[in-house]
């Protein structure tokens, strides 16, 4: 196995429901590397990540860590074998310090009592070997979220880990916090360590990876090293065909303006504000995009619009129209549709079928009635139609939502908000984690929003997103527009970081000069 330190052969994985996750699908890591496993949602990589650390039991195949075949039941066994896994979204407990994260379910002691001393210069000499700049005293809940990954890398490290497992580690980062990520993950393996990255940016992959291995369809296409190939050669080998890296967009056409914020304040359940004298407009056949660090107000701005919250002070208007007070059925009603931060919480309902989480919006509507009740057929008719023209893998309109892997239940949740036609669509995350492919797709179907007269309002954590995507961009930081630009090319996506960091911020008159 020469310089291998983890080889995975013809794994196979079928559910009790009969969808193959992976089939004979093969993964190669050499020790001391940086190994990127990438592949289209649906692929098949978590799945493949979770049998080997120990989270789900395979069908058939082996695995060989070090040398020697194993066979982990639990996520425990497989962390004292020297594999550890830091997930997207972090397993930490917010009430507790740092130090006590780290230290959970290992605490050093002192005869029956937690040895607090010895554990806070245990997280402290890691912190310092690794580069990481943690305060093990620190609370987690008032941590940024580039920290908070940072103590997530530190549990893994304290406990052992010679393989890490990274899981789009980068999806919520600043540039300048991704830098430091990888400055940090470029020194773990200078000291040994091996790294999968799991990633949907080629550019990062690109940048930081030595080799790249691809799944497609739940099978194993196959391993490329990372030096001499370009991103065209990439996302070719991910999705099987020419993918646009770039949006090729008409020069916007703004019309009247259709949405004006005007003052909007929030405060949360704990009091806190998170939205704080917030101000902009949004015209006809423009996308305005909205950038920041995740937990600067921007998802509240989002579901404050919408009609979630009933205690936000301010003014939402639509074409003149206050939506402050309003119920979320008369939103929609007047022209708003949403595509929610988090597709499984608010988006679908995974639990009942395509056909029914596509007119869940729209049950009281005319169209869809004959004689006073709901018209099977043409309820059914329309999913057909839907599930076509928006390309969603599934084997009828009767699938459960539940059953379909991430990209496919977010094409439902944007089938269902782009066909209500609505003149104001809030876009909050629409292509998290999903990959190559199905983000041109959704990229695509915004953009004809726009040309179409539409308004978009474009949340994103993803910044070549917002970039892109967008004709203007607002940026939030601490509940505020920190910064505003009319043309999104008059701002480079390091600058945006600055602002997003609270380390550069527009004065009133120089956003509304912009």
């Amino acid at each position: 196995m020469g310089n291998e330190i983890l080889r995975m052969e013809q794994i196979t994985k079928i559910y009790p429901n009969g969808v193959m996750a992976n089939k004979e699908v093969n993964l190669f890591v050499n020790a001391g590397e940086i190994h990127a496993l990438m592949g289209e949602n649906g692929a098949g990589k978590s799945t493949l990540m979770k049998i080997l650390f120990g989270i789900e039991p395979k069908d058939s195949g082996k695995i060989y860590f070090e040398g020697k075949e194993i066979n982990s039941q639990s996520a425990a066994e497989t962390i004292k074998l020297g594999i550890g896994m830091v997930h997207q979204h972090f397993m930490l407990v917010e009430s507790l310090r740092v130090y006590e994260n780290v230290i959970l379910g290992m605490e050093p002691k002192k005869g029956i009592f937690t040895d607090k001393q010895s554990a806070i210069q245990l997280v402290r000499d890691m912190a310092k070997k690794y580069n990481l700049n943690v305060d093990p005293m620190a609370r987690v809940s008032e941590l940024s979220v580039g920290v908070k990954q940072k103590v997530e890398i530190l549990k893994v490290l304290v406990r052992g880990a010679k393989l890490l497992i990274l899981d789009e580690p980068t999806a919520v980062l600043t540039p300048q916090e991704t830098k430091e990520l990888f400055e940090q993950l470029i020194l773990l393996k200078q000291n040994g360590h091996t790294i999968i990255f799991i990633s949907h940016k080629i550019k990062e992959v690109r940048q930081i990876c030595d080799n790249i291995t691809v799944l497609r369809g739940g099978r194993y296409v196959g391993t490329m090293p990372v030096a001499n190939s370009t991103e065209e050669q990439i996302s070719r080998f991910m999705v099987g065909r020419d993918v646009v890296l770039k949006v090729n967009k008409e020069p916007a056409q703004f019309g009247d303006v259709l949405l004006d914020v005007q003052n909007l304040s929030y405060s949360n359940q704990e009091n806190k504000k998170v939205l704080n004298n917030v101000s902009f407009q949004l015209k006809r056949g423009q996308i305005l995009g909205v950038a920041g660090v995740e937990g600067n107000g921007q998802n509240e701005l989002a579901e404050c619009i919408f009609g979630f919250y009933k205690n936000a002070q301010g003014k939402i208007l639509l074409n003149g129209q206050d939506m402050l007070e309003k119920t979320i059925h008369d939103i929609r009603e007047s022209g708003i549709s949403y595509i929610p931060e988090d597709r499984i919480k608010t988006g679908v309902a995974k639990d009942v079928t395509i056909w029914e989480n596509i007119v869940s919006d729209r049950i009281d509507s005319k169209e869809l009635k004959q004689n006073g009740f709901l018209n099977n057929k043409k309820i059914r008719d329309m999913a057909k139609k839907l599930i076509k023209d928006f390309a969603i893998l599934c084997k009828n309109e009767d699938q459960l939502a539940g059953m379909l892997s991430g990209g496919n239940m977010q094409k439902v949740v944007v089938a269902r908000e782009f066909s209500a036609n609505p003149e104001l669509l809030i876009a909050n995350q629409p292509t998290r984690g999903i990959d190559v492919g199905a983000n041109e797709f959704i990229w695509k179907k915004i953009i004809e929003q726009r040309d179409a007269g539409k308004g978009i309002l474009l949340i994103s954590a993803d910044l070549n997103e917002v970039m892109e995507l967008s004709d203007s961009i607002l940026v939030m930081c601490d509940g505020e527009i920190a910064a505003y630009f009319e043309n999104s090319k008059d701002i480079t996506e390091y600058d945006l970081g600055m602002y997003m960091l609270g380390i550069k911020k527009q004065t009133e008159q120089e956003r509304r000069g912009a």
